[in-house]
């Protein structure tokens, strides 16, 4: 086997999360007394909480009761399959309805597969674990095709759909939303210097600093070219940014790689920001902005963050 498919054959389940949404506490205690020895699982008693966590701490899987007051199962799934961050969440209705028609219901709003009540524990547990397996490979190969080979963070085909995508959120939440644009500081005469093969460890070493610099499931850090890297900050105004710019340049600072070329005698980044406040401007290009903020920044001295 190829090492792509070894890993696949590697996926663990073994912190897979799982949301239980029921309006009956004996059902949810059921489903609990079956899987919580294998699984983490959290619960909900209405559709609006299920939305409310899927949205904050997405779960892997969803266990979705199809009679509920207010918000019923179905719709709510049909939110979630339209709601682009969590979307991909695969979707198990649980219900004691058994009519072809109301299966079919449960397949038209996005469910991945039907089961009746009660459940049986076997078929349960073998189909969470088939789903969740599914699941997790999907997101693998996912993450597989959207990193970068060398340094191992997202590449550039992942940062222009995840800008977009949390862009439109920033919009359609009216939250704030920054990008941070790093640039290595007299690269090309380190590359010159000290070879191709240091420079790309240091490559690498940037680009695993960056993201340990970032302290939300959210942030992301991305290789845009080069030696240079993105990182976008949803939820995050030009103060949050300012505050992670200021962290980057200490942690790089900290690693202390010696660069005699470099006016300050070690390796440096300099970082450009660009941010957008909550209900402003949605359509400024963070990119164009940050790219800006770069230039000025390289232009007065570099090692610094504008």
């Amino acid at each position: 086997m190829n090492s792509v498919t070894d890993t696949l054959a590697k996926v663990s389940l073994e912190n897979a999360r799982i949301l239980v949404v029921d309006d009956q506490p004996i059902n949810i205690q059921v489903i609990n007394q079956i899987l919580g020895g294998s699984f983490q699982l959290r619960f909900a008693k209405s559709g609006q909480e299920a939305l409310d966590i899927c949205l904050s701490d997405p779960p892997d899987l969803i266990l979705m009761d199809v009679i509920m007051p207010n918000l019923d199962g179905l719709t709510t799934c049909k939110i979630i399959k339209n709601t682009p961050n969590i979307s991909d969440i695969p979707v198990v209705f649980i219900t004691s309805l058994q009519k072809a028609e109301e299966e079919n219901a449960c397949w038209q709003a996005g469910g991945i597969d039907y089961m009746t009540k009660p459940v049986n524990p076997l078929p349960l547990t073998n189909r969470v674990n088939a789903h969740l397996t599914q699941k997790f490979q999907a997101d693998l190969l996912k993450k597989l095709a959207y990193l970068d080979g060398l340094t191992g963070v997202y590449n550039r085909r992942y940062l222009d759909d995840y800008l977009a995508r949390q862009t439109s959120q920033a919009k359609r939440t009216n939250h704030a939303i920054s990008l941070l644009m790093i640039d290595i500081d007299y690269f090309k005469q380190f590359n010159d210097e000290y070879g191709h093969l240091v420079a790309d460890d240091q490559l690498k070493l940037t680009a695993f600093t960056l993201k340990e610099s970032l302290h939300r499931p959210t942030d992301i850090t991305a290789r845009y070219g080069g030696e240079e890297f993105i990182c976008v900050l949803p939820d995050t105004g030009a103060e949050g940014a300012k505050q992670v710019a200021e962290r980057i340049l200490r942690h790089i600072r900290a690693l202390e790689i010696p660069h005699k070329l470099s006016p300050h005698k070690y390796l440096t980044v300099s970082v450009g920001t660009a941010s957008i406040e909550a209900k402003q401007n949605y359509n400024t290009d963070l990119t164009a902005l940050a790219d800006k903020n770069l230039y000025k920044a390289k232009n007065t001295g570099r090692n610094k963050a504008i």
